[in-house]
């Protein structure tokens, strides 16, 4: 196990990711709230690739709780097919579409509680939807940060939320807002799972990983 990062080498860690990324975004497609709420349910066990592959057409003819209710689940599974799970996603989507026109005058909710009131939305759903679509400093833990924060000495935990909680206590309050966007796209595209790139990470000083790849392998 790496050791923990100290409070200064978090600092510099996160210094680090925001002069590259000053106002880091994240990489699914959407054109409102109730948009991104629905294609994070679909991006439960999918790639964000393949979810704007499908939602890039769904959202042009459904893009509002009325909508989607209108389109029905077995049209909406038209749409969703290459996403696994569709089946699932695809009714509870409707069911939730269902509850933001019942219960919510269509608007998505802005508290964890509210959002994970809905048909198939969970804590990280809640989180992201919170932190992309109203700006609220929270931290989403997918498996990209779970990883990174276990590899690094960010922080430890062996579940989602221990991490997410760490993170919360470790994180200086100015990064809090970004980190997710940060360290998810960190995770992907650099500390990635099988071979992280190590010699051309921007972080590779303040992590801890010890077992770092060089440039020869």
């Amino acid at each position: 196990m790496s050791a923990l990062m100290t409070p200064q080498e978090i600092e510099r860690f996160f210094e680090k990711l925001a002069a590259l990324d000053p106002a880091p975004k994240g990489e699914l497609y959407s054109t409102n709230s109730f948009t991104l709420l629905v294609a994070v349910v679909l991006s439960a066990q999918a790639t964000d690739k393949g979810v704007n592959k499908a939602t890039k057409e769904l959202f042009k003819v459904a893009d509002t709780p009325k909508k989607m209710v209108g389109l029905g689940e077995e049209n909406l599974k038209r749409y969703i097919n290459t996403i696994g799970l569709y089946n699932a996603k695809a009714r509870n989507i409707i069911a939730l579409s269902e509850r933001l026109l019942q219960h919510y005058d269509s608007q998505v909710p802005q508290t964890r509680e509210d959002l994970e009131s809905l048909p198939g939305v969970g804590r990280k759903t809640a989180n992201v939807v919170l932190n992309a679509a109203f700006r609220e400093p929270v931290i989403a833990v997918d498996t990209h940060i779970f990883r990174v924060s276990n590899r690094t000495g960010l922080t430890f935990g062996k579940t989602p939320l221990e991490i997410e909680k760490e993170l919360m206590k470790r994180i200086p309050s100015q990064w809090i807002l970004n980190a997710h966007h940060w360290l998810v796209l960190h995770g992907r595209y650099v500390c990635t799972a099988r071979k992280p790139h190590c010699p051309t990470c921007p972080v590779r000083e303040e992590c801890h990983y010890a077992y770092k790849t060089k440039a020869d392998e």
